[in-house]
């Protein structure tokens, strides 16, 4: 089955990150962004409902920007349909660990529990990371 991986933010953070994804990684064929919000008529009900139907056959992936926002809670409703996976918490290393673990094939929730373990690992406080490190070399 093929897979899809919907970035889905508030403005236009979606395809910003797509962007650097695609500056990093190359351009993924199947990664596309969803820019809520942008226009003054957009209707993010009848965007996702057209989403879901287009891609009904993919296995997909949607990351949301944040967890309880508008957008994750829009694709909520989806929650209980076979092959969809829900993600909040868009971040680009998230994004990068995410697209290059899929390549390797294996079952898309543990590729999903694995990146999110990896991913949050990149988020530090790098003041005291990079003390830590000076102060372990000076032993």
């Amino acid at each position: 089955m093929e897979q899809i991986i919907i970035l889905a933010s508030h403005g236009k953070f979606a395809s910003g990150i797509l962007h650097s994804l695609e500056l990093i990684c190359g351009k993924k064929q199947s990664v596309i962004a969803i820019d809520c919000y942008v226009q003054e008529a957009f209707d993010l009900t009848a965007t996702i409902d057209t989403l879901m139907e287009t891609y009904k056959q993919h296995e997909m992936i949607v990351i949301t920007d944040i967890f309880g926002g508008s957008v994750n809670n829009e694709f909520l409703r989806y929650i209980q349909q076979p092959n969809f996976y829900l993600i909040a918490g868009l971040n680009l290393p998230l994004l990068i660990e995410l697209t290059t673990q899929l390549q390797g094939g294996g079952a898309i929730s543990e590729t999903i529990h694995q990146t999110l373990a990896n991913s949050k690992d990149m988020i530090q406080f790098c003041n005291e990371s990079v003390a830590k490190e000076i102060e372990e070399e000076e032993f």
